[in-house]
């Protein structure tokens, strides 16, 4: 349908009876298991800051400084980077994300909003699926 122009480029990130793992998974569906990874438009410049200052014996607070400097490298290095850092912590308790815990290029100007007047859309087809069925009680995630 789309002829291979939706991809989509993730970092994945958890901790099971293992340990912690990070993962990085490209469009075209190939995975890495690395110690540190970056995607995207900044991911030069934000590699060159993981790659000289990560370490394994880092604490949670080192963690986060760390990459919230390599973001700001490619918020700074590539104009399409975005402009704040948000920045997740995985520990086996659960996951915390810090939204906006920096905001190193905030905006100076903001669009006026105008939304589009309704019916302007036309929807060619609407299709709900049932995807499951839950038979009884409540659905616990482990």
């Amino acid at each position: 349908k789309h002829q291979g122009y939706i991809g989509c480029a993730l970092v994945l990130g958890g901790v099971d009876v293992n340990g912690p793992h990070l993962y990085q998974i490209y469009p075209h569906g190939s995975t890495d298991m690395l110690p540190f990874t970056t995607m995207g438009s900044g991911s030069l410049a934000a590699m060159a800051i993981l790659e000289t200052e990560y370490r394994e014996d880092m604490t949670n607070e080192e963690g986060k400084a760390l990459v919230a400097k390599a973001i700001r490298a490619g918020i700074f290095n590539d104009l399409g980077s975005g402009g704040n850092v948000d920045v997740c912590v995985i520990t086996k308790d659960g996951g915390q994300i810090f939204r906006n815990m920096e905001k190193p290029c905030p905006r100076k100007f903001k669009a006026a909003y105008k939304p589009f007047p309704k019916g302007a859309t036309p929807i060619l087809k609407e299709e709900i699926l049932k995807l499951c069925t839950v038979e009884s009680g409540d659905v616990t995630m482990g």
